[in-house]
């Protein structure tokens, strides 16, 4: 009985949680000047941590084909993440892919009665695993794909794409402590964990450039980063107009606010504090 209730007060805090977004999301929408040249104008945040639910917004109202499909990894329990905007607001069909189980089987119990479109995955994904999300996926080519696992994003990404995915949109993570003009990438480790000293805590992920150098040699064209500098957009030219991406002039970098919060430097500071580290280069035609 105890469980039961505990369970209940859970549920019914996360729809509150899920109420607040929405209604934040609609009025932050609404108050836009969408200027459909700049991106940093398209933003707002109703679930996404940033201002990629607005970007999201705009992308797919551009896109030529659309299969209102999703698929994103680390959506953690529904409440913050790419992809609950879609799906509850838009209705999107979508896999939700989170490596913690709590957080899975709570972001299955509260959605699915609101979406049966959805199909929840509890795999924390690494390079051998992907397999069981191809296998649970409707399309190889959905409308967006959003990677945050704060680690080996690359890699992930880097075997997405030679598996044959083709979204139209994708979203991922970078990592602003490696500046603007660096390509590089932790090294992969199926175990990686973020550590908890002030440089541990600045070593995941990849540069921008690191993934404008992926993406390109994959035939992606960047599009922006959000305002708070957490993450980097991108497109397949096919799936939408031309004339759309031509006139498009995204951010190509920002600061992570967070980082440039808690550590009260920017990234050349923040870049310091990882003497030492191991960093892999990553090299135009040299990622395939």
């Amino acid at each position: 009985m105890i469980t039961r209730i505990k369970d209940l007060l859970i549920r019914n805090r996360s729809l509150q949680k899920i109420n607040f977004a929405v209604a934040r999301g609609v009025a932050a929408s609404s108050l836009r000047t969408i200027d459909i040249t700049r991106p940093a104008s398209w933003e707002f945040s109703g679930f996404s941590q940033n201002g990629e639910d607005g970007i999201l917004d705009v992308l797919l109202r551009q896109v030529c084909e659309p299969n209102r499909y999703f698929i994103e990894i680390g959506t953690a329990d529904g409440l913050e993440n790419n992809t609950s905007w879609l799906s509850l607001v838009h209705r999107y069909c979508g896999l939700c892919i989170e490596g913690d189980p709590k957080k899975s089987e709570a972001h299955r119990s509260v959605f699915t009665p609101m979406n049966y479109g959805l199909t929840f995955l509890n795999l924390f994904v690494t390079t051998d695993s992907l397999e069981s999300m191809t296998s649970q996926t409707r399309t190889l080519a959905p409308d967006v794909f959003s990677l945050d696992i704060d680690g080996n994003d690359y890699y992930i990404a880097k075997a997405v794409l030679e598996a044959g995915f083709r979204p139209k949109i994708f979203v991922v993570e970078y990592n602003s402590a490696f500046g603007p003009e660096k390509s590089v990438t932790i090294p992969y480790s199926k175990d990686f964990r973020i550590g908890s000293s002030d440089a541990e805590r600045l070593y995941y992920g990849c540069s921008v450039a690191g993934w404008k150098c992926l993406f390109k040699d994959h035939g992606y064209r960047f599009v922006t980063v959000d305002q708070n500098g957490v993450n980097a957009v991108f497109v397949a030219p096919d799936a939408f107009p031309v004339a759309f991406l031509d006139q498009v002039s995204g951010t190509h970098f920002a600061e992570n606010f967070s980082q440039l919060t808690n550590h009260r430097s920017e990234w050349p500071q923040q870049y310091a504090l990882l003497r030492g580290q191991t960093l892999h280069e990553i090299k135009a035609g040299q990622t395939h």
